[in-house]
C-alpha cells in the first residue's frame, strides 16, 4: 500500500502549550426543526455513468450519482429513493422504483430493477434524499440517459471515395522517420491520391410525419465534420477519438429532434487523422487504416410509433473537398476556390458529384465514445506583430495546442501561408527545430471582401504564427484540448510556485486529447509514463471519471499475447527496445485503475482490467534474471548538465526496473484480493517477497545504507516503494537527504524519479527539504523556466537545451501543491468521501489558496500564516467528513461538511 494509499505524513511533532481554537459555523436553525426550510437537503448534479443527460450508456446496469446541497452544517444522507421512467405507446410509464434505501451512499448507485434496459432507448430518472432527522429533500428535476444501441442496430455501410484494396497503401506499422529514398518510403508516395484526399459526403431525404425523437449515431474516420441543413452539428474537433483502429472504432451520438426539417440534408467532411497518416512534408511515422470512411445511422421514431432510418449506403454521393492536403504531422492547406456552397443544404445540385463506393469495414469494434471530446476551449489574440522580411510573426503570447483562425482579404488565388512554432528565430521569423519541420496551413482565397477560415484536421504546439503572402486583417490562436472539465485550483503567496503550476496545467490541456502525448507537435503519441508518474496532479487538475477507462481500452489493444505493454498506446507505430518496453511506461496498466479508486471510489477498472494486469505482470517475470528486471530507459532525462536527454544517467536501468516490477506485483496483490482470486492473492504474494529479498541484496549496500549508485532516485524509489527495510529506512533516507544538501538543495531527477523524490520528501516529514529544492530560479527548477517567458512546461530543465517546449513529464510537482501545502487528500479509497486535510505550512509561505471538485462537491482550503497564528477556512462537501490535522498537532479533529474555521499557534 504505497504508491497511492499512503497518507501525508501527519505533523508528529507535537509541542506543548499549542493553543487549538476551532469555530464552526452553525445556523440557529440547526437546533429548532431547521426553522422554516421544509426541506434541508437539496439534489444537484445528477450523473448517470459519470455523465449528465448521456446519450450512449454502455452499461446494462448503469450505475447514478448525484450531490447533495444544504443550508446546515454537517448535512447526511440517510436514505435515497430512485425513479426510472420511459415512454411507451405516448405514455410516460415508471419502469423502476427503488423504495426507499437506507444508506449514505450518493455516487456509484447501481442500477438493479427487473426490468431489462432497452439498447438505444431513452430513459428519465430522479433521485429523493433524506438527511438523519429523516427530513426529506424535494424530488430532484428529471434527468435522462439513453441506453447504447446494441451492435445489430448499428448495421450500415462504411462509404467513401475509394475502397482500401484499391488504395495502394502499405500494410504494418513499422514505418519510422523513414529516409526519404527508402524503398519504404517509395511506397507511401505512390498510394492513390484519392485514398488520402478529404472528401464531402451529402444525402437528402425527407419526414411527412411528426417526430418524437431523431438520433444520429456516426463515426467518420479519421475525423469529421458533421452538418445538418447547413449547420455543423455539435462543437467538437477530431471526433471520433483516435483508437488502435483494428481493435476498437469510437462512434458519437447527436439529438436531433428539434432540428430536422420537412426537407433534409445531411453533410459529412472526412479528413485523415492518425486512421490515414500518410504523410508530407514533416514526417514522424506513418500507418493507415484505410482511406478516409464514413459509418452514418440516423434513426427516427415518429409519434405514430413507426421508426425509419438513414443509413450510410450506396445512395450517397461524394466529390472532393476544398481541403488539398491534411495530414496530423504536416498541417493542412485549403483551397477556398473549390468550395461548394450549399453542398450540406436541401436542394443543392449535386448532378457532378459521383456516387460513393462501398468500402471494406475497418476491423475495430464501433464502441460509444463516452469519454469528453476535444474541443476549441480557449481563443487568444495576438500580443504583437513584427514584420520579418515579407512576412509578418504574430506572437500570440500563449504555447498551446491547436490552429490559428484568420479574417484576410485579396484576390481570388492569392495564398497566405501560416507556419506556427513555439520559438523563433535571432531574426524573428518562426523556428521549428525542435518542434518538427516542415509543418505549415495554406490557404488560397476565393477572392470575397473578407474570407474567414481554420483548419480543421490537424493541430500543432506553438505561439507565434508567421504569416507569408497576403497579410491576414484579424489572427487568433484556438486553445484545442479534452474538454473534461478543470476540477482543481492553486494559488499561494510564493509567485513560483503559481507560476509553475500555471505553466504545467497548461502544459497537461496542450497533450490532453484522445490520449495525452507527449507534445503536441512532433509526436502526438500516448506515452503511458507521464499518465502515473503525473498522475495524482492529472487527478487533482481536471475530472477523469470517463478518459482514465479510455487510457485502460487503449492500453489492452495495445498489449500483445505475450503481456507486454508498449509504452505508447494506440500503438502507431513500433518502436525498438526500451522505446517499445520500459516497465516505468507499461506499468500505468496496473498503477492507473488504483488511481483511479482511489479519487473516485471506483474499483470498476480493477476488476475489468484486471486480466490486463496479471498478464502484464508475468509478462515483466518472463524477463528477470533472479527476480531482478534489468530492460527499459530508467529515470529518462534525469538531471546532468553535460547530459540533460536521454535514457538513466545516474540511476541504475536494472534498479528502476525492478522497484516497479515490485510495485506492479504489490498491486496485483491487492487487485488479486478486490476481485476475489484467492489462488493469485497467495502467488503473488510469495513472488511480491521473493522480488523484495533480491532487490535489496542486489542494490543494496549494507556498510554505505545506500541503493544503487547512491543517486536520488537510486534511494527514493526503494523508500518510496517499501522495499527498504525497517532498521535501514532513517539511514538510507538521510542519505537521500545529504545528496540533496550536497547539490546545494538541487535535484538530479528526471522524468520517472521526480515523483519519487518528491513524495519520499513530502511522505517523510521532510517538506522544508521540498520547499528549497523548488524554491529558486536556477536550473534545474521550475523558476529557471520562468524567467525565459516559458507559458508551458518544458521538456527539459533548461530551456536552451533544445528539446520540446510543452511537454508535462517533468510536472510532478502538482501533486505536491495539493496533497501537502494544501492538504486535501483522501483516507483509503473512499474518493474523497472521506477526507483528509493536512496543509503544510513551510518556509516563507503566507497563504495557501487550493479547491478540489470531488464527486461529492467542492472540498476549499484556505489558510494563512499572521503573526504566529495559522487560520484556516474550510468547506467539506455535504455527506462527507473530514480529519484535520492542524500544523504541530499530533490528533485530528473530525468535522462534518459546511464550513469550518480554525486557528492555532505555531512556532
Amino acid at each position: 500500500m504505497f504508491l497511492l494509499n499512503r497518507l501525508t505524513t501527519l505533523h508528529k511533532f507535537q509541542k506543548p502549550g499549542i493553543l487549538i481554537i476551532l469555530s464552526t459555523f452553525l445556523f440557529c436553525a440547526h437546533n429548532t426543526v431547521y426553522g422554516n426550510n421544509i426541506h434541508p437537503l437539496r439534489i444537484i448534479k445528477l450523473t448517470c455513468e459519470y455523465q449528465q443527460d448521456p446519450l450512449l450508456v454502455a452499461s446494462d446496469t448503469p450505475h447514478f450519482g448525484w450531490q447533495l446541497q444544504s443550508d446546515q452544517q454537517e448535512a447526511v444522507q440517510s436514505a435515497y429513493t430512485i425513479e426510472i421512467y420511459t415512454r411507451i405507446k405516448g405514455k410516460e410509464v415508471k419502469i423502476w422504483d427503488s423504495g426507499k434505501v437506507q444508506s449514505s451512499q450518493n455516487q456509484r448507485v447501481k442500477y438493479d430493477g427487473m426490468e431489462t434496459l432497452e439498447p438505444g432507448r431513452k430513459y428519465r430518472w430522479r433521485v429523493k434524499a433524506w438527511d438523519t432527522r429523516n427530513n426529506s429533500s424535494e424530488w430532484s428535476d428529471m434527468n435522462s440517459f439513453r441506453m447504447a444501441p446494441s451492435d445489430t442496430e448499428l448495421k450500415a455501410e462504411w462509404i467513401g471515395a475509394i475502397d482500401k484494396k484499391e488504395a495502394n497503401i502499405p500494410e504494418g506499422r513499422a514505418y519510422h522517420a523513414l529516409a526519404a529514398s527508402s524503398e519504404a518510403a517509395e511506397k507511401w508516395r505512390n498510394t492513390h491520391p484519392l485514398s488520402k484526399r478529404s472528401i464531402y459526403l451529402r444525402k437528402e431525404f425527407s419526414v411527412d410525419k411528426k417526430i418524437n425523437e431523431a438520433i444520429i449515431y456516426i463515426s467518420g474516420l479519421g475525423h469529421y465534420e458533421l452538418s445538418l441543413n447547413g449547420e455543423k452539428v455539435g462543437d467538437s474537433q477530431f471526433d471520433p477519438m483516435w483508437s488502435d483502429y483494428y481493435k476498437t472504432i469510437y462512434y458519437n451520438a447527436y439529438d436531433v429532434t428539434h432540428s430536422l426539417q420537412q426537407d433534409n440534408a445531411i453533410g459529412v467532411l472526412l479528413g485523415n487523422g492518425f486512421f490515414n497518416q500518410q504523410g508530407g512534408r514533416y514526417v514522424k511515422m506513418q500507418v493507415s487504416f484505410g482511406p478516409p470512411t464514413l459509418f452514418f445511422k440516423l434513426q427516427i421514431t415518429y409519434t405514430d410509433g413507426t421508426k425509419e432510418v438513414i443509413g450510410s449506403n450506396e445512395n450517397w454521393k461524394y466529390s472532393l473537398s476544398p481541403i488539398i492536403f491534411n495530414d496530423m504531422y504536416g498541417g493542412e492547406d485549403y483551397d477556398a476556390r473549390l468550395e461548394q456552397n450549399g453542398w450540406d443544404s436541401y436542394g443543392f445540385d449535386e448532378s457532378d458529384w459521383l456516387p460513393v463506393v462501398i468500402q471494406s469495414a475497418p476491423n475495430g469494434r464501433l464502441t460509444p465514445q463516452i469519454t469528453a471530446s476535444v474541443k476549441i476551449m480557449e481563443t487568444y489574440t495576438p500580443k504583437s506583430v513584427k514584420k520579418v522580411g515579407d512576412a509578418y510573426v504574430f506572437d500570440m503570447g500563449q504555447n498551446l495546442s491547436g490552429f490559428p483562425k484568420i479574417k484576410v482579404s485579396g484576390k481570388s488565388g492569392d495564398k497566405v501561408r501560416l507556419t506556427v512554432g513555439e520559438n523563433i528565430h535571432e531574426d524573428g521569423s518562426v523556428n521549428q527545430s525542435q518542434s518538427g519541420s516542415p509543418y505549415y496551413y495554406e490557404y488560397t482565397l476565393k477572392g470575397e471582401t473578407e474570407e474567414t477560415w481554420h483548419p480543421r484536421f490537424s493541430y500543432y504546439g506553438y505561439k507565434y504564427i508567421q504569416a507569408d503572402g497576403v497579410k491576414p486583417e484579424e489572427v487568433q490562436s484556438h486553445f484545442v484540448y479534452n474538454s473534461s472539465i478543470q476540477t482543481g485550483r492553486f494559488h499561494c503567496s510564493n509567485e513560483i510556485f503559481n507560476e509553475a503550476h500555471r505553466i504545467i496545467v497548461n502544459a497537461i490541456k496542450s497533450n490532453m486529447h484522445a490520449v495525452f502525448t507527449d507534445c503536441p507537435h512532433r509526436e502526438k503519441l500516448g506515452w503511458l509514463e507521464q499518465v502515473h508518474l503525473n498522475g495524482p496532479g492529472l487527478f487533482y487538475n481536471f475530472d477523469l471519471t470517463t478518459f482514465a477507462p479510455k487510457i485502460m481500452q487503449d492500453i489492452r489493444d495495445a498489449q500483445l499475447p505475450n503481456g507486454l505493454v508498449p509504452d505508447i498506446a494506440p500503438e502507431y507505430v513500433i518502436f525498438e527496445g526500451g522505446f517499445r518496453d520500459s516497465p516505468e511506461w507499461g506499468s500505468t496498466a496496473v498503477f492507473l485503475p488504483f488511481m483511479y479508486y482511489r479519487f473516485y471510489g471506483d474499483k470498476s477498472l480493477i476488476t475489468e482490467y484486471y486480466d490486463v494486469m496479471k498478464k502484464y505482470a508475468d509478462y515483466l517475470s518472463t524477463t528477470a534474471t533472479d527476480h531482478i528486471v534489468s530492460h527499459g530507459l530508467g529515470d529518462w532525462c534525469d538531471y546532468r548538465k553535460d547530459e540533460p536527454y536521454g535514457v538513466s544517467k545516474n540511476t541504475p536501468v536494472p534498479l528502476s526496473a525492478s522497484t516497479h516490477y515490485y510495485m506492479v506485483i504489490d498491486y496485483l496483490v491487492q487487485a488479486a484480493e478486490i476481485t476475489g482470486n484467492s489462488n493469485d492473492h497467495t502467488y503473488y504474494t510469495n513472488l511480491r517477497e521473493q522480488v523484495k529479498e533480491a532487490f535489496n541484496k542486489e542494490f543494496f549496500d549494507e556498510n554505505t545504507r545506500q541503493y544503487g549508485t547512491g543517486s536520488q532516485a537510486s534511494n527514493a524509489m526503494p523508500l518510496f516503494a517499501g522495499i527498504v527495510e525497517p532498521q535501514y529506512k532513517q539511514a538510507v533516507l538521510d542519505n537521500l537527504v545529504k545528496d540533496i544538501e550536497e547539490k546545494g538543495y538541487r535535484l538530479s531527477t528526471g522524468d520517472v524519479g521526480n515523483r519519487y523524490l518528491f513524495q519520499t520528501l513530502a511522505d517523510n516529514g521532510l517538506n522544508e527539504v521540498m520547499y528549497k529544492m523548488h524554491n529558486h530560479r536556477e536550473v534545474p527548477g521550475y523558476g529557471f523556466q520562468l524567467q525565459f517567458g516559458t507559458t508551458t512546461l518544458t521538456e527539459l530543465w533548461d530551456p536552451r537545451d533544445g528539446a520540446s517546449w510543452n511537454h508535462f513529464m517533468m510536472g510532478q510537482i502538482e501533486e505536491w501543491f495539493y496533497k501537502s501545502l494544501a492538504g486535501i487528500t483522501t483516507e483509503d479509497y473512499s474518493g474523497f468521501q472521506n477526507i483528509v486535510i493536512a496543509p503544510e505550512p513551510v518556509g516563507d509561505l503566507k497563504f495557501v489558496e487550493a479547491s478540489y471538485d470531488t464527486l461529492y462537491g467542492t472540498i476549499s482550503v484556505n489558510w494563512r500564516i499572521d503573526g504566529n497564528q495559522f487560520k484556516m477556512d474550510l468547506f467539506v462537501p455535504h455527506n462527507c467528513t473530514a480529519k484535520v490535522y492542524l500544523p504541530q498537532q499530533e490528533d485530528y479533529t473530525s468535522v462534518g461538511s459546511g464550513h469550518h474555521s480554525f486557528t492555532t499557534t505555531i512556532n
